[in-house]
């Protein structure tokens, strides 16, 4: 009873005022969106609560509970707590001394043989032998399917080594939704019902099914979170090498402060590549361009984010064109250059779920294998959640060829061997087109005991860190850049050094080495051009800014051609991305003040579904 009664009167001294007065002004340690509902005097939210250095896991508890809320999962990746409060006492609880932030729970949401041979991957597994054994991925989205043929490994058993319910709690294996079991097909299957022409990217690899999306394609943040401390926690025993989360929430604060991209930071920071959807908000429905439209956790410089292109149903690269969805940088509040690079994500065929809704409400799309089934085993779909697992399967293929790779190098690599269109700049493309067996290959060089540099005239050759985007030279393993504790576009190494890549070139092709080291000395801002001295600039970011093409930066898009930016056009205190039709709204607010988040699919016409021609 004592140690009760200290705990009572330490939650007192600590939180005192929780009930502050909704009309005050929030604190300045609540997310923005979390702010306006501090402001009503009614209400409940979903927020996840993050411990100042210090202070217990124990007094945030106390804190919830004395401020009549209920408490949720614990969040130890990122020091937090999920929790369930009444909006009146959200500023109070913010202004304790034991709380550094308070954000709101958001939601978050679900955004092959042509795709295997466009990229390279067909020619991996064919002519260097790699097929992803060994390597694990964790899919975090709606789960997956109980059983299909395309996930069997040896003796029929699926290549699923973990499956855990985050929304439901059960313990076997299930996809509600539909969603996850497509994209664990296009990193893994193995083309089982259709003879191997419909395999995944890396047909050999482990699955690790983490659900966070219930059966309409719905989630919260903190269950992402939870997710991703399971994959770190677990990273050892199942191999976990790479992430891959084609689920997306809104932005509204710095990648610095949410906890969404902060959690992702922390699996990075354990050596696995994280691989985001750069999100579907690429032009309006007057079918102008838009740029800003990154989603989180992509949005951050250390995820790897991915975009959509379309191979046009053919194997040739060279009509391979942008996907009209397909979301650009800069990134809302920060301002950095995505995505990193695009892949196909355009009448992405892979696997389905009969017992899942998508199987009912995306039937027109359901497709036969060549081995008699009970059910339709194969779904096309587009989207960025499509291209993602496509990037997310080359990862595997990389790691397998070199397991010592860290995920600055794997990044690094993806960008280096990708393929430039010149009829896009980098914040439509990134630094490129994906290119599987030239990553590859350049992650083969990158262990030990492989004397030839590879290379090939199509590598685009640059790599975009932070807003920087450099050339002329070549990466090597050994440079300072690629250490775990490096942060993606830093400008220096923790121990102060600057950051070099590797050695310079002599040639553009960089058939010859300078010899001396490849730095940030020489670079083009892929955000701003030229405009402020090749640095940041501190104004607002607009599309006509530059105008004409500036080199490797090339164009931003014109002021009278109807482009414009999804953020900065509405009202003082937020915006609003979007006006569609309530269920594929992107990030912003709906009239009663609610968030709303991208959708899996969009309201542009180019995110229909395609059934190529054979």
């Amino acid at each position: 009873m004592r140690n009760a009664t200290l705990r009572i009167l330490l939650t007192a001294a600590l939180f005192g005022g929780l009930a502050l007065a909704a009309s005050a002004q929030p604190s300045p340690k609540i997310g923005p969106i979390a702010a306006r509902r501090a402001m009503q005097t009614t209400g409940w939210s979903r927020v996840i609560i993050t411990a100042a250095d210090g202070h217990t896991p124990l007094e945030i508890e106390d804190a919830i509970g004395h401020a009549g809320g209920a408490l949720g999962r614990p969040l130890p990746i990122i020091g937090a707590y999920a929790a369930l409060l009444p909006n009146a006492a959200l500023n109070g609880l913010a202004n304790s001394a034991a709380v550094i932030h308070l954000a709101l729970d958001r939601p978050v949401a679900g955004t092959l043989e042509r795709t295997g041979a466009t990229i390279g991957a067909t020619s991996v597994r064919q002519e260097l032998g790699y097929d992803g054994s060994g390597v694990g991925v964790a899919v975090i989205d709606s789960g997956i399917t109980a059983y299909h043929d395309d996930l069997a490994g040896l003796g029929s058993a699926q290549r699923v080594d973990r499956f855990v319910d985050f929304v439901n709690g059960r313990d076997t294996a299930y996809d509600d939704y539909g969603h996850g079991t497509h994209v664990a097909g296009i990193i893994a299957g193995n083309g089982a019902d259709s003879a191997g022409l419909r395999a995944g990217i890396a047909p050999n690899a482990r699955l690790i099914a983490l659900k966070v999306l219930d059966a309409n394609g719905h989630g919260y943040i903190s269950d992402v979170i939870a997710a991703l401390q399971y994959a770190v926690a677990n990273r050892d025993a199942l191999n976990i090498r790479v992430i891959n989360l084609s689920v997306a929430a809104g932005v509204y604060e710095s990648y610095h402060s949410d906890p969404l991209t902060r959690a992702a930071r922390k699996a990075v920071a354990a050596g696995i590549v994280v691989v985001a959807a750069a999100g579907n908000v690429g032009r309006d429905l007057k079918g102008h361009s838009l740029y800003g439209g990154i989603t989180a956790p992509g949005n951050a410089p250390w995820v790897l984010t991915v975009g959509a292109s379309s191979h046009m149903g053919t194997i040739d690269r060279s009509d391979d064109t942008i996907a009209a969805f397909s979301s650009r940088g800069p990134t809302a509040v920060d301002g950095t250059a995505k995505p990193d690079l695009v892949a196909p994500g355009v009448g992405i065929e892979s696997l389905s779920d009969p017992d899942s809704a998508m199987y009912s409400t995306q039937s027109s799309y359901l497709l036969p294998g060549l081995v008699p089934t009970t059910y339709l085993p194969y779904l096309s779909q587009s989207g960025t959640s499509m291209s993602t697992p496509v990037v997310s399967g080359t990862a595997a293929l990389m790691f397998q060829a070199n397991p010592s790779l860290t995920p600055n190098q794997v990044k690094a690599i993806l960008q280096y061997t990708a393929q430039i269109n010149p009829d896009h700049d980098p914040l439509t493309e990134g630094a490129g087109f994906l290119n599987a067996k030239g990553a590859v290959e350049l992650a083969r060089y990158f262990a030990a005991g492989i004397a030839t540099y590879p290379s090939s005239d199509d590598w685009g050759r640059r790599i975009i860190w932070g807003n920087k985007l450099v050339t002329q030279g070549l990466p090597l393993p050994g440079a300072n850049a690629w250490p775990r504790n490096v942060s993606w576009g830093s400008s220096a190494t923790p121990d102060g050094l600057p950051i070099e890549f590797g050695v310079t070139c002599t040639a553009a092709d960089c058939a010859e080495s300078a010899g001396s080291a490849w730095t940030l000395d020489v670079f083009r801002n892929a955000v701003w051009g030229a405009l402020c001295a090749g640095e940041d600039c501190g104004a607002t970011w607009t599309v006509g800014l530059f105008g004409a093409a500036d080199g490797d930066t090339v164009v931003w898009g014109t002021a009278d051609g109807g482009d414009t930016v999804v953020w900065g056009t509405v009202d003082a205190d937020t915006v609003v991305w979007g006006t569609a039709d309530g269920d594929t709204v992107v990030w912003g607010t709906d009239a009663g003040g609610d968030t709303v988040v991208w959708g899996t699919s969009c309201v542009d016409s180019s995110c229909i579904p395609i059934i190529w021609k054979p």
